[in-house]
């Protein structure tokens, strides 16, 4: 008899936990005082606790209050721009030389951040856009001034002239949490006003190869909602229904959402945007330091317990490392007290300085953790603000733009520089155009601005400049001595 007594309780047992296990979304399984007093049934308590910690307390999760706090606060972005017939530069040097350019359409979305009409978008929405307008929610449509660009965090601002516009507050991306929920709110394909939900998947992603220039700035919040086409420049926010980023990129085989998706963390977005109001451009600070994420052959090498930090591999003349007294081969560990073990994680937290600001920098060198204070330059090696001519975007009387990858792709180079204004100075002189696209100087491609004074001391070294001018001929620039 008290073996059938013991099958039976056995079998309720099971059956309760089975019980528990399919009906754990719907209900909160709190502890009786009788499962707490029999040390029995602890395991089978534990178990319960653990799948009712999945639950909100309301048993689901609700999006719709963060939905409708911010739907009304992403616009759709429309631009137009003028690009050539042929998609391939091939074409140019082998087909029709003279084919005339024609008015483009492009959309995206935008994030209003403020009640006076500022909206946030991504740079290469709007990189090469000719005339930029934007609709509301509401269909209201206004005609949008570009504020200000930065390729290298791939943040645009815009703003239209408008009040007591709906906007979404910003929020806090350092404090995200791997598996919480966000919303993505965009125009994919055309849609206006579409709303997607996923999870953080990750942080701090980089190595994407995304945004433009040689100082760009990649630490992705990595989510599962789905984007698409005409999401680049909407919201990612929390389930608050505050900004925690801007939605940018997708990987993809096909072009279409297929289970990644990236957001620039606000905490950048945030700092861009306040310098791009106040300056017109970002201003970037700088460590002074060629680095590498660490692997576990350098952990070994430095003895280090474990794998973590940054790898410093040159430390540059006039930087701020050098001042501060860094060198080659220390492992820094955290900056701001703020731990970091990627590259992408280190570029994060100095992107929310500008040049001036003090930070310190904690560091591990023969055994020993250090942390010292440290002033943070720009480019240049000083603490001035930056403007386009000290960037060196002024060439010549030139004012000049490393290509962006939508000009890249249409033009099929993974090069060129764009001359944006020309005024006064050699390439005004020789008639060069508004729109040409210097690809190489003296017989070297060039990708930035900088490389053009690189390969051209001055005027008189300066021999021979290809390219291809607005109307996608080809034409060429030959100087004698």
């Amino acid at each position: 008899m008290k073996g059938k007594y013991l099958l039976g309780a056995l079998f309720m047992a099971l059956l309760g936990a089975s019980i528990a296990l399919f009906a754990y979304t719907k209900i909160v399984v709190k502890p009786t005082a009788a499962v707490m007093k029999d040390s029995s049934k602890v395991e089978l308590q534990n178990a319960r606790t653990y799948l009712t910690s999945l639950q909100t307390q309301e048993g689901q999760i609700d999006f719709t209050y963060a939905a409708e706090l911010t739907v009304h606060a992403v616009v759709h972005v429309h631009i137009k721009m003028m690009g050539a017939q042929d998609n391939s530069i091939m074409d140019w040097f082998y087909g029709d030389r003279n084919s005339k350019p024609r008015e483009i359409s492009g959309w995206g979305s935008g994030v209003i951040i403020s009640d006076d009409g500022y909206i946030i978008t991504n740079n290469h929405v709007v990189e090469n856009a000719e005339s930029v307008d934007v609709t509301l929610n509401d269909k209201r449509t206004f005609i949008a001034k570009v504020v200000g660009r930065d390729p290298g965090s791939d943040i645009a601002l815009l703003k239209i002239k408008a009040e007591n516009l709906p906007f979404i507050k910003y929020g806090d991306s350092d404090q995200l949490k791997l598996g919480e929920w966000v919303l993505a709110v965009g125009n994919p394909f055309n849609l206006t006003s579409t709303v997607t939900a996923g999870i953080v998947s990750a942080k701090g992603r980089g190595n994407l190869h995304i945004n433009e220039g040689d100082y760009s700035i990649e630490s992705f919040i990595q989510t599962d909602a789905a984007l698409n086409m005409g999401n680049s420049g909407g919201a990612l926010v929390n389930t608050k229904g505050q900004l925690v980023g801007i939605t940018s990129a997708i990987y993809s085989p096909n072009g279409a959402y297929s289970g990644n998706s990236f957001a620039i963390p606000v905490t950048i977005v945030k700092k861009v945007v306040d310098d791009l109001k106040q300056y017109g451009q970002a201003q970037r600070a700088f460590i002074g330091v060629n680095i590498q994420d660490l692997v576990s052959e350098d952990a070994d090498k430095y003895k280090l317990s474990e794998v973590k930090g940054v790898l410093i591999t040159r430390v540059m003349e006039y930087g701020s490392a050098k001042d501060a007294g860094l060198k080659e081969n220390d492992i820094i560990l955290k900056f701001d007290g703020n731990s970091v073990n990627t590259v992408s994680e280190l570029q994060e937290q100095v992107s929310k300085h500008r040049p001036g600001d003090k930070g310190t920098v904690t560091y591990f060198r023969n055994g020993k953790e250090n942390t010292i204070p440290i002033v943070l330059k720009n480019q240049a090696g000083n603490t001035n603000v930056v403007t386009a001519a000290m960037e060196g975007d002024i060439v010549y009387g030139a004012q000049l733009e490393a290509l962006g990858s939508s000009e890249k792709n249409s033009l099929n180079v993974d090069y060129g520089v764009k001359v944006v204004e020309v005024n006064e100075g050699k390439f005004k002189d020789i008639g060069m155009p508004r729109g040409y696209i210097i690809l190489s100087v003296n017989g070297k491609k060039v990708k930035t601005p900088a490389d053009i004074r690189e390969f051209t001391n001055n005027e008189k070294s300066l021999k021979s400049i290809s390219g291809i001018q607005p109307d996608g001929s080809i034409l060429n620039y030959q100087f004698g001595n």
